[in-house]
């Protein structure tokens, strides 16, 4: 399998991390969409990361269907996010909003640095509103957790999309993460980033230039 897409992008860094935590071999290709839109391009004509290469050619796109196919060819034992139920649907709830927070986060950082002293005030206004309220959100669903993380005592894709969400929004928009106000998420994103996966797969955090 061949992974598109560096590691400053959370949803890049999450695929890459859960194939590190199932064991699968990967081969990793650090293409910015920026720079290198065109090599994305005959895999995915968005010329999005990330994105997946099967053996047989075959690229998915997006993480969510990309670990949704990694859940499958591991096995619903190994499977990383529960397979059924109001379970399933709570921990893809989860991971919805991490990923809305990083679609939010990463809106905001280009509208920042493409736009620089032309930034639409409104859609600003708008991403920051967004990001706060879904960062409340995320503390209180946390809290209530009293197990190491969401699946109970091994880690889940819950966890990790939060984790690698928090951390871009810390890097892009550290005004927007203060750790005391959202000490439960800070926590859980320390652990996570101890773990030896999330230490291996990382990259500080390149802003697109225009």
């Amino acid at each position: 399998m061949l992974l598109i897409g560096q590691y400053d992008s959370p949803f890049v860094r999450r695929v890459a991390i859960a194939l590190r935590l199932y064991g699968l071999v990967f081969e990793h290709r650090p293409w910015s969409t920026f720079g290198d839109a065109d090599k994305i391009a005959p895999y995915n004509p968005l010329r999005r990361v990330p994105t997946l290469v099967l053996d047989d050619g075959e690229a998915l796109i997006e993480s969510t269907i990309i670990l949704d196919y990694l859940d499958e060819l591991v096995g619903s034992e190994k499977a990383m996010l529960p397979r059924a139920g109001a379970e399933r649907r709570r921990h893809q709830r989860i991971c919805a909003l991490a990923t809305g927070l990083g679609d939010k986060a990463v809106s905001l950082l280009y509208e920042r640095v493409l736009r620089k002293d032309q930034q639409l005030a409104l859609w600003v206004d708008r991403c920051t509103t967004q990001i706060a309220d879904v960062l409340v959100a995320l503390e209180a669903e946390r809290a209530k957790v009293t197990t190491p993380y969401w699946l109970g005592n091994r880690i889940g894709h819950a966890d990790v999309a939060v984790a690698c969400v928090v951390r871009f929004t810390r890097e892009a928009h550290p005004s927007l993460f203060e750790a005391t106000r959202y000490p439960a998420l800070a926590a859980h994103a320390d652990a996570c980033e101890a773990l030896a996966p999330f230490k291996e797969i990382v990259q500080p955090l390149a802003p697109p230039k225009g």
